[in-house]
């Protein structure tokens, strides 16, 4: 069985921000799509997108939104898909208003929400939401969960080291 993550946003301002589901799906490995599709300036290519995700070979939808973030959780009213919503920081409330937006779904209508600007992550967890089903995709995530783990001892023996100033002096990596 093949899996698909469809990758949707409000606009293609968003795009920066949902760059990075596609990132990380790229690195895992798994197949995705990408869409802009408003939830209020085409209503009727978002109805038609959700509706037919599921038939169009999607298993998870990551949608993202700033402002008044409609697109995710209208987008969960109208599959059974599961929908993670990505609130994009916005200009004027930096992105709460979208985080709380997506969050704050009613009863029966569930969207997975990451934080602000949280792309990868959203793309992180749709792969784990795929890998319930997929033992090549579970290994993928396994594999890269030990690497950043690996990662991060690592930079800790860097760190011993070097001491932080020298650390910070030569660019390490530290993210």
């Amino acid at each position: 069985m093949d899996f698909k993550v469809g990758i949707i946003m409000g606009s293609d301002s968003d795009l920066p921000v949902m760059q990075e589901a596609c990132k990380v799906l790229d690195e895992l490995g798994v197949d995705y799509e990408e869409e802009i599709v408003s939830a209020h300036r085409t209503p009727d290519r978002m109805y038609e997108y959700a509706k037919n995700a599921h038939k169009n070979g999607i298993s998870v939808i990551i949608a993202g939104a700033g402002g008044a973030a409609h697109l995710p959780g209208m987008v969960a009213s109208l599959t059974h898909l599961p929908v993670i919503g990505v609130p994009v920081k916005s200009r004027s409330l930096s992105g709460v208003d979208s985080l709380h937006s997506i969050v704050q779904m009613p009863p029966g209508v569930p969207v997975a929400t990451v934080a602000i600007n949280g792309a990868r992550n959203a793309g992180i967890l749709a792969v784990s939401m795929i890998g319930i089903h997929s033992d090549e995709v579970r290994d993928n995530l396994i594999k890269f969960k030990k690497d950043m783990s690996d990662n991060i001892k690592e930079k800790s023996e860097r760190l011993k080291e070097f001491g932080y100033e020298k650390y910070l002096e030569k660019g390490f990596d530290i993210k």
